[in-house]
């Protein structure tokens, strides 16, 4: 009897459960329909509040298992934080509203493959953009046109292939860039080339890709504050000379590119083994590279130099000092004078302008010291040797007068046994052999006819109270007078000793007889 009433107080105890989880399914539904479909209940706090955790103006939905970006997120938002999720698709409607205080986005470790045209349109603010380690594989040419005010961009980790070459040409502001661990085989040259770089990118990180070559020419030529910044180690570079060259010069300078990574940048070698060598090795015996030494700056005279203080970092104040310890000072009359930019300028360019040069840099955070050796040559640009030291001056000078006494002593115009006259004699001869000729004034035709109009210089007895010389002969004959009588007679008529012919030949006397 008792059992009856047993099941039927058993099926009451049954059914009271029963609709008691049916009064919370119920309550449950109302609630999601009411946050769906409810006028402005999405952007309430209750609307993210459920998967994400608030503090302050920062937003983290962090490992939520979430396929899309919560929506109804709150305008005062500065950080959001979307990582760790299953977020493959990112759409322009990810957020209908413009999030205009939005400066920071972390969507890393979500599976990532597709990205809007579109999809950066309402956060044009953002300075930190996070979207590493996703399955990305394309970078196409609007993506980021919207992000003008970004600074830090993460790509790391992906699949990237292709790189559109004006993927970033609106990013004016970008400063950092991560696009290591991707498959790219080109190196994204137009970022850092002189006309075409982001003006304020410090830091490129190309590391652990897949490129084979680099524009070392267009490397060497870079501000000092972008080699400190670029990074391309682990990547299969063919070994040479070049690259050994440039990566001890970065070390020397102590970049940071170089001295944090320096047992990373490998390269391979040529042959069919594929032998993988570290790039600071290659000096030894495998490829017998030359050891680097620092270029020294060569200049010419009257040039314009400029020397340029080449910092790791921008904006930092830069002070010069010349050769000797001599600080460049302002307004001063030094030839040398520091540019708005830092550089030294010296013009014109002198010979005692030799010597070492000394930047000093500073900043907040850093000091900085560049030596400049400037080596001066001693002629002009263009002078094509115009300009020769004392040394080779006195060299050929002495050249040149060794060369005219030889020819003085052997090659005198008309000696003895030249002359077309053989029948006459040497007195006669040694006339001619003189070197100027004039108009003769003497009327005496025979004369006239036998001097044909050269001049003589003779040194005579008779002449040696006006010049004050002695006899060429070297003989003071004061007593010997008759001698000296018939040797005059001897000329008139056209004939002469020998000994006064050879004087009168002289070139090197003073007083000229003219005939």
């Amino acid at each position: 009897m008792l059992q009856p009433s047993t099941r039927a107080g058993d099926n009451l105890l049954e059914a009271i459960p029963h609709w008691s989880k049916l009064q919370r399914w119920a309550l449950a539904f109302s609630l999601c329909m009411a946050l769906l479909w409810l006028p402005g209940t999405a952007g309430s706090p209750l609307g993210y509040q459920k998967t994400c955790i608030c503090a302050s103006n920062i937003v983290s939905c962090s490992k939520m298992n979430l396929s899309s970006v919560p929506t109804g997120l709150p305008l005062y938002m500065a950080v959001l934080d979307v990582s760790y999720n299953n977020i493959q698709l990112l759409r322009s409607e990810w957020t209908p509203n413009s999030l205009p205080k939005l400066h920071n986005l972390l969507l890393s470790h979500n599976g990532l493959h597709f990205l809007s045209s579109e999809a950066f349109v309402y956060v044009k603010f953002l300075r930190y953009l996070d979207l590493s380690s996703n399955n990305l594989t394309l970078l196409d040419e609007f993506i980021f046109e919207p992000l003008v005010n970004l600074e830090v961009l993460l790509l790391y980790n992906n699949h990237i292939s292709q790189i559109d070459r004006s993927a970033f040409v609106t990013m004016i502001n970008l400063q950092k860039l991560y696009l290591s661990q991707n498959q790219i085989s080109r190196f994204p040259l137009e970022l850092v080339k002189e006309r075409s770089r982001l003006e304020k990118l410090s830091l490129l990180d190309v590391s652990s890709n897949k490129i084979k070559l680099l524009p070392v020419d267009e490397f060497q030529v870079l501000p000092a504050w972008i080699k400190n910044g670029l990074y391309f180690h682990d990547n299969p570079l063919l070994c040479h000379c070049d690259l050994y060259t440039l990566l001890a010069h970065w070390y020397i300078r102590k970049f940071n590119s170089a001295l944090d990574f320096k047992d990373n940048y490998t390269c391979i070698l040529p042959g069919p083994q594929k032998i993988t060598e570290r790039v600071f090795d290659l000096s030894g015996e495998s490829m017998n590279c030359s050891t680097f030494k620092e270029n020294d700056v060569e200049a010419f005279l009257e040039q314009r130099l400029i020397l340029y203080c080449d910092t790791k970092h921008r904006k930092m104040s830069k002070t010069w000092m010349m050769p000797g310890n001599v600080i460049v000072m302002s307004g001063s009359n030094q030839t040398a004078k520091v540019t708005k930019e830092g550089n030294l300028q010296i013009n014109p360019v002198r010979v005692e302008d030799s010597g070492t040069y000394t930047c000093t840099a500073m900043s907040e955070a850093l000091n900085e010291t560049i030596y400049v050796v400037l080596k001066v040559h001693n002629i002009t640009m263009h002078g094509n040797g115009e300009t020769l030291n004392t040394a080779y001056t006195t060299l050929v000078g002495c050249l040149v007068s060794v060369v005219l006494v030889l020819v003085y002593l052997y090659m005198t115009p008309c000696r003895c046994f030249c002359c077309p006259n053989k029948g006459k004699n040497r007195g006669e001869d040694s006339i001619h052999s003189s070197m100027l000729s004039v108009t003769p004034t003497h009327e005496d035709p025979e004369l006239k006819a036998e001097l044909n109009r050269h001049v003589a210089f003779i040194d005579s007895k008779d002449l040696q109270s006006q010049n004050g010389k002695l006899n060429p002969n070297g003989e003071e004959d004061d007593d010997d007078g008759d001698d000296m009588d018939a040797e005059a007679g001897s000329l008139m008529k056209g004939k002469r000793k020998k000994s006064v012919a050879e004087s009168i030949s002289s070139v090197f006397s003073d007083t000229p007889m003219v005939a």
